[in-house]
């Protein structure tokens, strides 16, 4: 979200509310029927300055004679989410909410936005297909993934290509080598300006987040580039943002919700806040009707089979105290007003929907993570993820935009575990497989080692959300980062407690290091008595990073004590880190 700045820069151009995407340098750069998910409505031919949208509120069912009061009223249908009674109306008339207010009818109207609708919601050009660049050969296991035990989860199941995934985002790049083979193009669209847009290709990124969060949750297992954590699922696209300011409004939100649930996604990823309102106050008459628009969508979805996971968002503000909102409305002058917990953030902090904070290396806090007792549910790795991007290229993001696709990526895992599962059944099943995070020494950091502010339930685990345990063996690792600087050595140590006697003569040791040219590289693991077991010894040659598991006879050895992997680097130029390793008893 960086919700500040972006409000300061928004007349600059700045993008808007993505909920959390903190940019690091890139490392490279048969169709199915369904109904629509929203009442067409013929339009104006020309488009008119100081024309706004607005959600004009009524009971669920026909809503013709509502939209007729629109029509009477100087407004126009631009869309009809019937099911739900949400009717996206646009007037140029300054009195025409005032006006719809007192229909017999209408329950509630509220303006989306603080800014005109663009001509383009009348002619929306479609995405640009980007040429597609190639990777070589070879997909490392990444921190992120090793970190929930998402490569551990592979060997067991990698997902069912019967659940489908919805990436609510600023679209997805549908032809890129990683996410191809699971891109389901019959259920992708555009909800840009608040109606399903179901051309071929309207679903493209118009930015490159949307791309990146759908590698995380499910890039192929295919040899090259990343994995996802649900590498067997299939992602649709639905691009809620519109180009060129990637604003996420109510409307467009509304019509992805519904989309997701007609088209029965059984998880969706929603890594934004609705623009323009960092936080919607229901004494606001506007930001009421978003309230209760997106909210009535959002248990629409659900109602179909749909779980919403969303991102907390990248302020480090604790929403379980609000006090104040100086980000609002983004899509004009933003002004600082006095909060209170009524205010909410949509839709990480609507009922029934996942919300997701981010962890920093291993099991901290990612500096930038909101927190929040009661508010957040789950925590996942959102620090430097490294994933795909636009043209067919790669590149790292840190957020929450990043931990909640680790945390969809396991939903969807639950799902292909547990056909059949209900929205409600999974929310719990969530909470049940992630592990503990005790609080650090923080004093913001409230409530148990069970459920507290800052990790909720804890850490989500991709190896128990498939129903599965770490291995047989007593099971230890450090996630520590240990840097291997050059002609240097380094030591990342595992305590091991409470094995009896001697450790097996198939100990498994994983190793997770990020080196260029580990031909430079000797990696031992040396037993607490001393003992060294070469694991790596300067073969490679120019190969990037080592990511495997060693089998080594210890069985001379008592298991009990400090291990160490110890890696010596013999030359200049390349540097790098240890980012993980386990030992397995």
């Amino acid at each position: 979200m960086l919700a500040a700045t972006l409000g300061a820069a928004l007349a600059f151009g700045a993008p808007g509310a993505l909920a959390g995407t903190l940019p690091v340098p890139s490392a490279a750069p048969a169709a199915k029927a369904h109904a629509p998910a929203a009442t067409q409505a013929s339009q104006s031919a020309t488009w008119l300055a100081g024309t706004r949208a607005y959600l004009v509120i009524t009971t669920p069912g026909d809503t013709s004679a509502v939209r007729s009061a629109i029509a009477a009223n100087g407004g126009t249908v631009f869309s009809s989410f019937d099911a739900i009674g949400v009717i996206v109306a646009h007037s140029a008339s300054s009195t025409f909410a005032a006006t719809m207010r007192g229909v017999a009818g209408v329950q509630q109207v509220g303006a989306t936005r603080t800014s005109d609708v663009p001509a383009a919601a009348y002619d929306p050009a479609l995405p640009p297909n980007p040429a597609q660049a190639s990777t070589p050969a070879g997909e490392p296991v990444r921190a992120d993934m090793s970190q929930i035990k998402a490569d551990q989860a592979w060997a067991v199941n990698p997902g069912s290509a019967s659940v489908t995934v919805g990436i609510l985002d600023t679209g997805v790049d549908d032809q890129h080598q990683d996410l191809a083979p699971n891109f389901d193009a019959a259920d992708s669209v555009s909800c840009a300006y608040g109606k399903p847009d179901t051309r071929a290709g309207a679903w493209r990124d118009v930015d490159t987040h949307g791309t990146h969060v759908a590698g995380t949750v499910a890039a192929a297992k295919n040899g090259k580039g990343v994995v996802g954590v649900a590498p067997g699922v299939k992602i649709a696209a639905v691009r809620v943002a519109e180009p060129g300011n990637s604003f996420f409004f109510a409307e467009n939100t509304i019509c992805g919700f519904v989309w997701a649930g007609d088209h029965g996604f059984k998880v969706t990823n929603n890594s934004y806040y609705t623009d323009p309102w960092q936080f919607n106050c229901p004494d606001n008459i506007d930001q009421a009707a978003i309230i209760e628009g997106v909210k009535r969508a959002q248990e629409y979805a659900e109602t179909k089979g749909s779980l919403q996971i969303a991102a907390a968002g990248n302020e480090n503000y604790d929403l379980a105290h609000k006090t104040t909102d100086s980000a609002s409305p983004n899509d004009s002058t933003p002004v600082t007003r006095t909060i209170t917990n009524a205010c909410l953030d949509i839709p990480t902090e609507l009922p029934g929907v996942v919300t997701v904070a981010a962890n920093g290396t291993g099991v901290t806090k990612a500096s930038f993570s909101n927190y929040g007792q009661g508010v957040i549910d789950v925590a996942a790795p959102g620090s430097n993820v490294y994933s795909t991007v636009p043209g067919g290229g790669y590149g790292s993001k840190s957020g929450t935009s990043m931990a909640t696709p680790h945390v969809v990526g396991v939903a969807a895992l639950i799902a292909s575990a547990n056909p059949g599962i209900t929205p409600a059944q999974l929310r719990a099943k969530l909470a049940e497989q992630a592990n503990d995070i005790a609080c650090p020494s923080d004093s913001r950091c409230t409530g148990t080692t069970a459920n507290n502010s800052f990790f909720g339930e804890g850490q989500v685990d991709a190896l128990k959300a498939v129903g599965a345990t770490p291995p047989p063996g007593k099971y230890f690792e450090n996630l520590a980062d240990f840097a291997i600087n050059d002609n240097a050595t380094v030591e990342s140590p595992i305590t091991v407690t409470g094995v009896t006697g001697n450790a097996p003569a198939t100990l498994k040791v994983g190793v997770d290091i990020k080196h260029t040219y580990i031909g430079d590289l000797k990696v031992d693991l040396v037993a607490p008595d001393g003992t060294v077991y070469t694991l790596h010894n300067h073969t490679g040659g120019s190969a990037d990073n080592i990511a495997q598991t060693y089998t080594v006879n210890a069985s001379s050895e008592v298991a009990n004590g400090t291990w160490k992997l110890r890696v010596n680097d013999n030359a200049a130029s390349d540097t790098g880190k240890i980012d993980a390793w386990n030992l397995t008893f």
